[in-house]
């Protein structure tokens, strides 16, 4: 059984907007956030701190599952911008009175340098298309999708001639501007076969 149907200390079985949610909030809040589970669980309420931490425990075991290969990914793979879709509460706990403020869209996060290189360098590994690799074993913080976004926007900004471009942008950045890996950290290096 996967993490997602139901954890055994849990209140009720954990929907995909939940989880989605919950996983945004992991990124939020990482490893090093003071009462991690206590603060997170101010975001999602009817979850306690006991609940998430036994999720997130049970989704690392799905995780290493999934990854070993033992197991299909529980939901299929999102190809479209559903991801991107998923609506998120704004970035504060519920108030005193238990009222829950209006959800808000999730808004795009712009690329980091750091980023784009890593997608310049994925580019390069597996090739115009192969959004799904660069995602996974380049720029591990974006979705295939994002990926494949951003590569449209990278070619678009190409193709233009220097007339056309009003002002600077990340994806003025080309292969020819990489500087040495020496960048990339030993897990990314590790990660893309260097």
């Amino acid at each position: 059984m996967f993490a997602r149907d139901f954890c055994c200390s849990c209140s009720f079985p954990w929907t995909w907007e939940e989880n989605k949610r919950f996983e945004l909030y992991l990124a939020k809040f990482p490893d090093d956030t003071p009462d991690r589970w206590h603060t997170m669980a101010s975001f999602m309420q009817g979850r306690t701190p006991l609940e998430l931490k036994l999720w997130y425990e049970k989704l690392l075991l799905d995780v290493a599952e999934i990854e070993s290969g033992r197991v299909e990914p529980p939901w299929p793979q999102r190809e479209s911008n559903e991801e991107d879709d998923v609506l998120v509460e704004e970035a504060s706990p519920t108030s005193s009175t238990g009222a829950k403020s209006e959800p808000e869209r999730k808004k795009g996060v712009p690329w980091t340098e750091e980023e784009h290189r890593l997608f310049l360098i994925g580019l390069e590994k597996y090739g115009k298309g192969d959004w799904r690799s660069i995602s996974r074993n380049a720029v591990i913080s974006r979705t295939p999708t994002q990926v494949a976004s951003h590569a449209q926007k990278y070619f678009i900004r190409q193709g233009a001639s220097k007339k056309e471009r009003k002002r600077a942008s990340i994806h003025d950045i080309t292969t020819a501007n990489l500087e040495e890996p020496a960048r990339i950290t030993t897990d990314q290096s590790m990660i893309l076969g260097g």
